[in-house]
């Protein structure tokens, strides 16, 4: 069944000799439950692809859905997780109460039940014994967890992934993905997680949607085809695996290269 769909979308910014069009036509389609991470060119416009699929930001062109319903502002259970953690998170609340701030204004939600939730959650991430710590006194990784926990925390059933790991360690990074699977499996949620990283969309998705440079096209889904559940180190050296980052990566400096 399928959950989001994009269809025809079309994003331009600027007027006249000025404009510049970054989305032409995109069409995308993400089914309940599944894993589409979207690659492409550095500038190509992910992001704004991402923020359209959001409600965030409004399509020149085209449509979005969500449940067969159209998208034009923030719709319920829809969270958008950021790269930049550092902004995300509210710095004069605790980790506990970053993660309420999800569930305040529900008057479904009790003050104690809130609590009792939001600690739940912080263990799930491994958060538990920060809860009264800021966001400044936890590292990027820990952050990130955080708002991961907060978007668990606002019932979301799809999560829209901004590079999220992409300003983080090499360790931190697979942590963080092996958590993201976890929870994505656990909780079947749905995902379009935008990357620059090959490795990290290959490792984490069911397709792989490729972008042409601006303006952003899509060139290509792939379906990965690896089988699940999926480890760091061996899944990485399966022979599908690296003929996917074989291939990926030769797209993709060739579209890089074409365009100086």
């Amino acid at each position: 069944m399928t959950l989001l769909k994009l269809n025809q979308v079309g994003k331009s910014f600027g007027s006249g000799e000025a404009q510049t069009v970054a989305l032409d036509g995109i069409d995308l389609e993400l089914k309940q439950g599944g894993f589409l991470a979207v690659v492409g060119p550095s500038g190509c416009g992910k992001s704004t692809l991402l923020q359209i699929a959001a409600g965030l930001m409004l399509a020149d062109r085209g449509s979005v859905t969500l449940s067969g319903e159209s998208v034009v502002s923030p719709p319920a259970h829809v969270v958008y997780v950021f790269q930049q953690y550092t902004k995300s998170l509210l710095p004069w609340r605790t980790v506990l109460a970053n993660v309420e701030f999800a569930l305040e204004g529900r008057p479904d939600i009790g003050r104690a039940e809130r609590r009792d939730r939001s600690r739940s959650l912080l263990e799930l991430v491994d958060l538990q014994s920060f809860a009264g710590h800021y966001p400044w006194q936890l590292s990027g990784g820990m952050q990130q967890r955080v708002a991961i926990a907060r978007a668990l925390a606002a019932d979301a059933r799809l999560l829209l992934m901004d590079e999220p790991f992409s300003a983080l360690d090499a360790l931190t990074r697979l942590d963080l993905q092996n958590l993201l699977l976890d929870l994505w499996a656990d909780r079947k949620l749905s995902i379009l997680f935008v990357t620059h990283d090959v490795d990290e969309a290959i490792y984490l998705a069911d397709w792989v949607a490729v972008l042409t440079h601006r303006p952003a096209r899509v060139h290509e889904i792939i379906d990965v085809g690896l089988s699940r559940p999926r480890d760091p180190i061996t899944t990485r050296e399966q022979s599908r695996f690296l003929e996917l980052r074989h291939d990926l990566l030769g797209q993709l400096m060739k579209r890089r290269n074409s365009h100086g």
